[in-house]
């Protein structure tokens, strides 16, 4: 049975007024709360509205103002809540994100835009195809949105990516010199050896050349000194 819409205004405004004596509870409560991380799908209660706050004191200091004065974005937060709603459809991008909640007693829909954490947007119709349209409206949104955060996210890691090449790239730089130091350092050493080696070279054959020719000498000696032993000696046939 479908109520007139006074009597369900009425019926809100009870409920409401009972929800906002809780108000400063469910705020301290969701003070502590963890934002939604991107791509993962937080449960609805964890979405908190940022100026509930202030909806909730403007509603408590006017009891007799209609419940739709305090706000779409407070009044789904109450009704989250307590349990209230079936959540249709929901869509990521970056940390924007969309919802399309349905409250089936009055078959009324409610359709958010989010960031983190908080509420952004809160459209209430009791059209489905205008809340349908709504919904598909802010997921495009948040897919506009959340373009230059996905930008930075990838920016970052590329630049993340960039820094440990360069890092790689200095290590292996600094080992290549270490190595190059290494082989300048002993070509020196060789170098030197060389020099030294070709000196030592040099020094022994002029001592080798002194030294045949000295034994040239020696043997030229040796054999006058034998003929003249073997003077007037037969000669060997």
């Amino acid at each position: 049975m479908k109520y007139p819409l006074i009597v369900r205004r009425a019926m809100l405004l009870a409920t409401s007024c009972a929800l906002l004596q809780q108000g400063g509870l469910v705020l301290a409560a969701q003070g502590d709360e963890a934002a939604p991380m991107v791509g993962t799908r937080p449960a609805i209660s964890t979405l908190t509205p940022q100026p509930v706050a202030d909806a909730l004191r403007n509603a408590s200091a006017t009891p007799s103002t209609p419940a739709d004065a305090q706000g779409n974005v407070a009044e789904l937060m109450q009704m989250i809540h307590g349990a209230k709603l079936s959540e249709l459809r929901t869509t990521y991008n970056g940390s924007y994100g969309a919802s399309l909640f349905f409250y089936p007693q009055e078959m009324t829909y409610y359709v958010a835009l989010f960031q983190d954490k908080h509420f952004w947007r809160v459209i209430k119709s009791e059209d489905v195809a205008r809340a349908e349209a709504i919904y598909a409206g802010f997921a495009q949104q948040t897919a506009q949105l959340a373009d230059v955060e996905i930008r930075r996210t990838q920016l970052q890691a590329q630049k993340a990516y960039i820094e440990d090449i360069i890092v790689l790239s200095e290590d292996r730089a600094k080992r290549l010199q270490a190595d190059l130091d290494v082989a300048r350092t002993q070509q020196a050493k060789v170098n030197d050896y060389q020099r030294q080696t070709q000196g030592e070279a040099a020094a022994l054959h002029a001592e080798k050349e002194r030294a045949q020719a000295q034994l040239r000498q020696v043997q030229g000696e040796v054999m006058q000194l034998q003929r003249q032993t073997e003077m007037g000696l037969p000669t060997q046939k």
